[in-house]
């Protein structure tokens, strides 16, 4: 520091021999370490091109996964990574200014030493009269600065105006606070700062022109794509102010259960049916209460504890289940939501010996279609088939993990779906195709849908369109403005009730991606699947370490025929051979649910043994 208040008392003493006036000396002063600082700021240029370049890309991650700001956070933090763009560089300048200041505070009180007259060292809160016109005069600089920076730097003005305002508002109160506090020479060097750099940026934009390095209607294209997402989404995820209470009511009931034994979660009401035979065996063998938290409070199991007293519902908001789960208190947990302990959801601070149970909502991969560490903090799984006890054990030694209880209880959905397909009971003559596709990016409904469709239609057929539920849960205005534009065809219906297998029970031909909804189908009506080959759903960049090919790769070529994108030509003469010839896939997926799978059509029985035993042996241990 030395070193710099002795180079800045040589400038200044440079500037007095020029012109023999300490004020117009601050003013050469400040003029000349801009001049020095110009090469500093093209590079900070450079970079804040480089953020505005990105902004397509960094906003369609949040279209993408919207809601999801873990997903968000990782995805941009490698999309930076990949175009080397540092976003701590724009504090450079910052930090210089800070440096100079301080250099340049001892420059003056140095000159103000030698000269007790001089108003340069007076300061505005302790000498007052005319040395307050210096924080009104450094307050309007720095409001001109933030004025002119939200108009022509080329990071600030692709801010909200509130993140814009919110900047310039501190610096304007810095600014008052320097013109107050300090001498008036250092005010004058900080309101001359602030003016000079509105013209350091005009000269860095004339250097390095932003049109030259930014794709503006890209740009402008994905904004208004995001404001109109934004905008729908607050339109339609209002919660009521009598939902809010009842939420809030529900919270302090939980709590006040003691002694709960038996907790299920569910993320919406659409996964309910993958949790009904479980609770319909527990129920039927055993005097278990369930504690049932679902974050919908139009959940269908609701009106299912209407006639099951030893089934509690609570509604539990996607944010107030965030303490709720921290604050657990049961011996178990079953839930369909992977990722525990490493995102929102936490294991139980309460209590460290409740055992948490995964359920697949789908039968496919664990490998890749679910993020690294998704199940490291379950205590048990319960698992499909043996392909997922070979993955799930692959991956423990892959990754030196402790290993969790694996429960071969089979696809739990497949017992409703069998028990409840009646194919000779199909309500009308017409072939009815489903689609009915994954949420990843890319999807059938993101990508293909209007180039699709045509390809469907026609006389005697009925188009059904049915999202995923994450596809709804995430993406309400994209699935909000699917059903405006086809909801009102008389050939097509689009659903939103997930708690109901009609469709796929009655669906001459199911069309999807990469969603599991493929096996459900082909595993109950004994039909093949149309796979359009999207991009394939992968989460896990690190499936390969695992050593074995997904099955969600092997299932496709077992359970129907896969069509490639730029052959979507090719459907209806795949969809007339399968309706010519429906039972040509029979035998193999046969053979596949009885290769791949444990206890088909008995999965819910194996659950809930399982749990009751756990639960019993528990007490038992507790009575010891």
């Amino acid at each position: 520091m030395k070193f710099i208040v002795q180079f800045f008392a040589w400038i200044m003493n440079w500037c007095h021999q020029l012109v023999p006036n300490y004020w117009i000396d601050i003013v050469l002063f400040t003029a000349v370490t801009k001049v020095l600082q110009y090469p500093i700021s093209l590079w900070c240029q450079a970079n804040s091109l480089k953020m505005v370049s990105l902004m397509p890309q960094s906003l369609r991650l949040k279209i993408d996964y919207y809601g999801d700001s873990d997903t968000i956070g990782e995805k941009t933090a490698e999309l930076y990574k990949k175009e080397h763009y540092h976003p701590l560089l724009s504090l450079v300048p910052l930090a210089m200014q800070i440096v100079i200041l301080m250099a340049f505070v001892k420059v003056i009180y140095g000159i103000a030493g030698q000269d007790s007259s001089s108003l340069l060292g007076r300061i505005p809160v302790r000498d007052g009269g005319v040395a307050w016109l210096m924080p009104v005069f450094a307050g309007v600089s720095a409001w001109l600065l933030g004025f002119f920076q939200n108009r022509i730097n080329p990071l600030q003005r692709e801010q909200g105006t509130a993140a814009q305002w919110a900047t310039n508002g501190i610096s304007i109160a810095i600014s008052l606070f320097l013109g107050a506090f300090v001498g008036m020479g250092v005010g004058l060097y900080w309101a001359c700062s602030n003016l000079f750099s509105i013209l350091v940026q005009l000269a860095c934009n004339w250097s390095m022109k932003p049109s030259r390095h930014v794709d503006y209607p890209a740009l402008r294209k994905v904004q208004d794509e995001l404001r109109r997402f934004e905008a729908e989404l607050k339109a339609k995820s209002v919660v009521s102010p009598e939902d809010r209470r009842r939420e809030k009511a529900d919270y302090r009931k939980f709590f006040k259960v003691a002694n709960k034994h038996l907790v299920f979660y569910s993320e919406s009401g659409g996964f309910y049916r993958y949790f009904k035979s479980i609770l319909d065996w527990l129920f039927e063998n055993s005097n278990v209460t369930v504690h049932y938290v679902t974050n919908d409070p139009r959940d269908k199991v609701f009106e299912v504890a209407k006639s099951q007293p030893r089934l509690r519902p609570y509604y539990i908001g996607p944010v107030r289940i965030i303490p709720l789960m921290m604050k657990m208190d049961a011996d178990m947990v079953v839930m369909t939501t992977p990722d525990l302990g490493t995102y929102q959801l936490k294991r139980s601070y309460v209590r460290k010996d409740v055992e948490y149970v995964y359920l697949d909502h789908a039968p496919a991969s664990v490998q890749m279609t679910y993020r690294k560490g998704a199940f490291d903090n379950f205590d048990t799984i319960f698992a499909n088939g043996q392909y997922q006890i070979d993955e799930h054990r692959a991956t423990e030694r892959v990754y030196g993990l402790r290993q969790k209880k694996m429960v071969p209880t089979g696809y739990i959905l497949l017992d409703e779906l069998f028990a409840n397909y009646h194919p000779s009971e199909k309500k009308t003559g017409e072939t009815l195709i489903l689609v009915a596709p994954s949420h990843q990016p890319g999807n059938i409904f993101d990508a293909h849908l209007p180039e699709l469709l045509p390809l469907l239609r026609g006389s005697g057929r009925e188009i059904h369109l049915r999202p995923h539920p994450q596809y709804t849960r995430r993406f309400p205005a994209k699935m909000q403005a699917i059903a405006e534009k086809y909801g009102g065809e008389s050939d097509i219906v689009v659903e939103m009730d997930f708690s109901a297998n009609t469709s796929i029970y009655d669906a001459d031909i199911l069309i999807t991606d990469w969603s599991g909804i493929a096996y459900e189908y082909a595993f109950t009506t004994k039909r093949p699947v149309i796979f359009i080959n999207t991009p394939m759903k992968v989460v896990n960049p690190e499936w390969e370490k695992i050593g074995m090919t997904p099955t969600n790769i092997t299932f496709r070529d077992l359970a129907g025929v896969s069509v490639d994108t730029d052959k979507l030509s090719r459907i209806p003469s795949v969809i007339d051979d399968i309706l010519a010839n429906p039972d040509t896939f029979r035998d193999r997926i046969d053979k596949m649910l009885a290769d791949y799978f444990f206890n088909p059509g008995h999965s819910g029985e194996a659950a809930g043994k399982y749990i009751l035993e756990s639960l019993i042996s528990r007490r038992k241990g507790r009575q010891q």
